[in-house]
């Protein structure tokens, strides 16, 4: 999740900040979709990633006894290189539909990166196959991760509710609850970003969810998994104590 942070971060802001600060918004065609393809990557990849920790939870909470052997440190190698592996698969396969697309129009992307959608109606082929075939592709391999991690906290769910005493739930449940935070920040944007309908797209909206899960997400992921962090919770209190006397 730290390098997916950095690596969401450190593909879209460095150039977003350089045409803030010098308006210079020219970006090479190489060097376009070679963003796609690195966007295409981390988004597919945290999805997977996310999957699994889910899955992590759901063994440690259901099965504490057997967590060693269920999450051994070949199995978590194993979970993390197939979701690099999965990504780094639909990146290339994205690049190589898009490079069947001719572009003899307007050469402005109206985003703040080279997304998918501002790329495809900048074509002046037909791509409605190309869309098909992304529609279904990222609709079959995000049903895996998305079913898991339903799943898992389905099971979750349902064994902290069998937990008869309250400071117990309380206890359980904040093993994950950090966890289904960044799912639910993640998850949100991204279907709101690409599974809303075409009667209410709206290119403004776009650019909003695309700097929530590019830079916004990203920044808050490290904060709302330190905030489980005994040190982080002493930090916190004094300085609330600090400013509670000043006051």
């Amino acid at each position: 999740m730290s390098v997916l942070d950095m690596s969401f971060t450190t593909m879209v802001l460095p150039k977003l900040l350089d045409i803030c600060l010098t308006g210079n918004n020219v970006i090479s065609y190489n060097g376009c979709i070679t963003q796609l393809f690195f966007f295409v990557v981390f988004i597919v990849t945290e999805y997977f990633i996310l999957a699994a920790m889910a899955y992590d939870r759901y063994v440690a909470i259901c099965h504490p006894l057997h967590y060693p052997n269920f999450m051994s440190l070949i199995v978590c190698f194993w979970m993390s290189l197939t979701s690099w592996g999965i990504g780094l698969l639909e990146g290339f396969l994205y690049v190589f539909l898009i490079s069947f697309c001719t572009f003899c129009g307007s050469n402005k992307v109206d985003h703040l990166f080279c997304d998918l959608k501002p790329l495809m109606r900048l074509s002046c082929s037909n791509t409605r196959t190309i869309e098909t075939i992304i529609l279904g592709l990222g609709t079959i391999i995000g049903f895996g991760p998305s079913v898991m991690t339903l799943v898992s906290y389905m099971y979750i769910i349902s064994t902290i509710l069998k937990i008869h005493s309250k400071e117990g739930r309380h206890k359980t449940f904040s093993t994950c609850s950090s966890h289904l935070t960044v799912i639910l920040l993640f998850y949100g944007t991204v279907l709101g970003m690409y599974m809303r309908p075409k009667s209410s797209y709206s290119m403004k909206q776009d650019k909003v969810f695309a700097i929530l899960y590019a830079g916004v997400i990203p920044m808050l992921n490290p904060l709302v998994y330190s905030l489980k962090n005994q040190e982080v919770k002493e930090a916190l209190s004094k300085i609330k104590t600090f400013y509670i006397n000043k006051g």
